[in-house]
């Protein structure tokens, strides 16, 4: 998945260094799809090897590599985004994987992560209302910030509601506010 992002990032702000990518993916996808910056640095020479990039090296300088989207990389970028098949979610949460092994710890830390979790959660409610709000109508790529913002903060909302939940009653079986049942 690495790979189309690098593309769609080039498709969207034209060329880049890979250490362009690295800042456009900071700014963008990520907060749910984070890709290690070593990646963002193998990508591009790879897929310039496939065709899908070309490469200019600078001449003088730092000599930086900049990539270039082709007719392939595009046609490419399309049929990823036209596919109908999207493989199945992964979600690798250490404060999931914390909560499912709870009923072997004392209750002060569970109510100590749950906490702590709906601080952070809050936080990124907080940032995705932020960038929502700020989102400039003149700006093409408008409609897809929004709404990968708008599923950001309906995810935040409900991770802000059952961790609040929790860390009034970590004794509760059932933590899913009301209105949600």
């Amino acid at each position: 998945m690495s790979a189309y992002t690098v593309l769609g990032l080039i498709a969207r702000h034209g060329p880049m260094t890979p250490y362009e990518l690295k800042a456009r993916v900071e700014q963008s996808v990520a907060y749910f799809w984070p890709i290690p910056h070593a990646q963002l640095y193998r990508d591009p020479p790879r897929l310039a090897e496939m065709g899908l990039l070309t490469e200019e090296a600078e001449a003088g300088g730092r000599r930086r590599r900049v990539f270039h989207l082709t007719d392939a990389g595009r046609e490419a970028l399309r049929a990823w985004l036209s596919a109908a098949e999207v493989p199945q979610a992964e979600t690798r949460d250490p404060a999931q994987l914390r909560l499912a092994f709870a009923d072997l710890g004392d209750a002060v830390d569970l109510t100590r992560l749950a906490r702590a979790q709906e601080s952070r959660h809050r936080e990124l409610l907080d940032l995705y209302r932020t960038r929502h709000a700020a989102l400039d109508p003149a700006d093409a790529a408008t409609r897809s910030r929004s709404r990968v913002l708008a599923l950001g903060i309906l995810q935040e909302q409900a991770q802000v509601a059952f961790w609040a939940a929790l860390a009034a009653d970590p004794d509760a079986l059932d933590v899913i506010p009301d209105e949600d049942r």
